[in-house]
């Protein structure tokens, strides 16, 4: 199922455009995945949506 047409979830805010899954301002994915690019994290812009895929 191509989960990028579904409605949006009003619980997940995204603000990043370029993926696949965002629509106004929300994701439309039931949950995502959150990681991080080192293995010591202290703010926020350390994480990462692993859940992201490139939209066209």
């Amino acid at each position: 199922m191509d989960q990028s047409k579904q409605q949006v979830n009003s619980k997940i805010r995204c603000s990043v455009e370029s993926c696949s899954y965002h629509t106004s301002h929300y994701c439309t994915l039931d949950s995502i995945s959150v990681g991080c690019s080192d293995s010591k994290v202290h703010a926020s812009k350390d994480t990462e949506c692993n859940s992201f895929r490139l939209g066209q």
